[in-house]
């Protein structure tokens, strides 16, 4: 069949669209296109985050988490700056509450030193002065954290492409792909396609999708629901930017915190569940296959064998209410149960291997004209400019 485009590029999240624009400004002169399963761009994972421009704290130093975090956020700040998207470097605070997380809090500070991250370690009158209803015995404030919408930052993105001569269809669910064809083939809802090369960029269907390409990498996407509440107006001055908890080292998630928003709305969480669906935002959401593959998979198993307590915890405050405002409370003493409600949950791919340890850095992988993005946790928003010329950079590699 006649050939479609250069570059095909499965997924029209924020990476998939970062990749697109990266790979028309390497190659003006080439032709990409995006496939889209969804009606819209964005629709999960890059539409269903709290919007922060993260600062690369956390992440092991020489990781690709940690490289791409540093990078992609100064690409990603000016990127806002040129296109008149939204933006707010407002700072965010990491607080011990407690002597026993003194050694976590230490660790995190080092890691930042390492990865470049501009941060201090402070005493609580400094943190009353950041914020003033948090509380804690020590904290790291980190001034160069912010705040983005990253479905703003996608649209913008498809729109750039588009007005570059790029094609983005949506609607299009990847039904197989033919890697031994020249160019290869892609057949898909919306009809066949062929290109010279292929990004997959699926998120939550990332290990379906690297399949069908022939990638038998030993990891599976576990999806996670993260469930949130949002302080409502009045209560908002509780929170003046970002309050999170010291991350338990035994346990893969941060805990809950606090989130302001750049349109100004506080969110509050997220617990961390397994969702029933792959793409389960809510509780009642249930797909058989999806909830089959993730409790008969041995990698969730040995997780939640390791982490049964953790996993009770964050369940019993998924039907509690009272109990993830106790968890809050730990942070802001002052929120109360009335000061919250219901907000929009999101879902996290999380690539398992089968031992039960988590994929904690992104995982791309390139066999031939292929390449598959398998794993592409937090911070992959902020980080998505700089993962999009990366892998346009392999690509170059032909």
């Amino acid at each position: 069949m006649p050939l479609n485009a250069d570059c095909l590029i499965i997924g029209g999240g924020i990476i998939g669209l970062a990749t697109a624009y990266q790979f028309q400004q390497a190659f003006p002169g080439k032709r990409v296109r995006v496939l889209e399963k969804e009606p819209q761009l964005a629709t999960h994972q890059s539409g269903h985050n709290s919007g922060v421009l993260h600062s690369g704290i956390y992440y092991r130093p020489g990781s690709l988490r940690a490289i791409n975090c540093r990078a992609g956020k100064l690409a990603m700040e000016r990127f806002c700056a040129e296109q008149g998207i939204d933006y707010e470097i407002c700072g965010k605070v990491i607080v011990a509450i407690s002597e026993a997380e003194l050694p976590g809090l230490e660790r995190i500070y080092q890691r930042g030193i390492a990865n470049g991250v501009r941060c201090e370690l402070i005493e609580p009158a400094r943190l009353r002065e950041i914020e003033p209803h948090a509380t804690g015995i020590r904290a790291i404030h980190v001034p160069e954290a912010g705040i983005v919408n990253y479905r703003q930052v996608s649209q913008r993105l498809a729109e750039l492409v588009r007005s570059a001569g790029g094609e983005i269809q949506c609607n299009a669910k990847v039904i197989a792909v033919h890697v031994d064809r020249s160019p290869l083939v892609i057949d898909t809802t919306a009809g066949s396609f062929s290109a010279e090369s292929l990004v997959t960029c699926a998120g939550l269907q990332a290990d379906r999708v690297a399949r069908l390409t022939g990638d038998d990498t030993a990891a599976r996407i576990v999806p996670f629901r993260g469930e949130y509440y949002a302080l409502r107006p009045e209560a908002r001055h509780l929170c003046r930017n970002l309050i999170y908890p010291v991350p338990d080292p035994n346990f893969p998630f941060l805990g809950v915190h606090f989130t302001r928003m750049i349109g100004g709305q506080v969110e509050c969480g997220p617990n961390a569940v397994l969702a029933l669906a792959r793409e389960g935002y809510r509780k009642r959401d249930i797909a058989c296959r999806d909830l089959w593959e993730s409790l008969s998979y041995p990698g969730f198993l040995r997780l939640a064998g390791k982490h049964w307590r953790a996993g009770l915890s964050e369940i019993w405050r998924s039907v509690s209410k009272r109990a993830f405002v106790t968890a809050l409370q730990r942070l802001v003493p002052a929120v109360q149960a009335e000061d919250l409600s219901p907000a929009p949950a999101g879902v996290r791919a999380q690539a398992l291997l089968q031992d039960g340890s988590l994929v904690d850095d992104f995982l791309i992988e390139r066999r031939g004209r292929i390449l598959n993005v398998w794993n592409a946790p937090s911070p992959a928003a902020t980080a998505s400019l700089n993962i999009g010329r990366l892998i346009v950079e392999q690509l170059k590699m032909d």
